[in-house]
């Protein structure tokens, strides 16, 4: 598979999904709604992101179990924010990221961006994070001929439509 952004980045060297440069972003603190709003804002400017997966704590709409079950969940960082035009409901607060890069310049450009908006330490990893072969999940979720973007990026408790896919909107790069 190509690079979903191909038209967008520099990917001759990286042109396949597999051989993407996987970063891990591990912030020591829980972001805020506004600071993940900034972060994820900065990430998707950036030229050679090939896709972004925000991992945390689940923010449930309804108390599960307990004295207080089915009541609604008033949690001040369930919040709806803004990337790239498309407004967004907060259902994880931002713990981890998750980014698959095109190539080194858009790795130093990431952490660059990372070092001027936390103002406190974070750990920044490249590795493999993302699966590169489908999961009984993915298989029972996306089916057998699943999108290789998508695999690993299911929550085997979530619903599919609770996936937020964000894309880069061309008209705001030509402006």
């Amino acid at each position: 598979m190509t690079c979903p952004t191909e038209s967008e980045c520099n990917c001759s060297g990286a042109g396949e999904i597999n051989e993407a440069i996987q970063i891990e972003i591990v912030p020591q603190r829980i972001l805020s709604p506004e600071t993940s709003e900034k972060l994820l804002g900065r990430v998707y400017d950036l030229d050679g992101i090939i896709r972004v997966m925000v991992q945390g704590s689940r923010l449930p709409d309804v108390v599960g179990y307990g004295p207080g079950t089915g009541q609604k969940v008033n949690h001040p960082l369930k919040k709806t924010i803004d990337v790239e035009g498309q407004r967004i409901n907060m259902r994880v607060s931002l713990g981890r990221l998750l980014v698959e890069v095109c190539d080194e310049e858009t790795v130093e450009e990431l952490r660059k961006i990372c070092e001027e908006i936390f103002t406190f330490p974070f750990e920044f990893y490249q590795g493999t994070f993302f699966k590169k072969y489908s999961t009984i999940v993915d298989y029972a979720k996306l089916g057998p001929n699943a999108d290789e973007r998508l695999l690993g990026m299911t929550d085997p408790k979530g619903k599919l439509d609770h996936i937020v896919f964000i894309e880069k909107s061309k008209d705001l790069k030509e402006e």
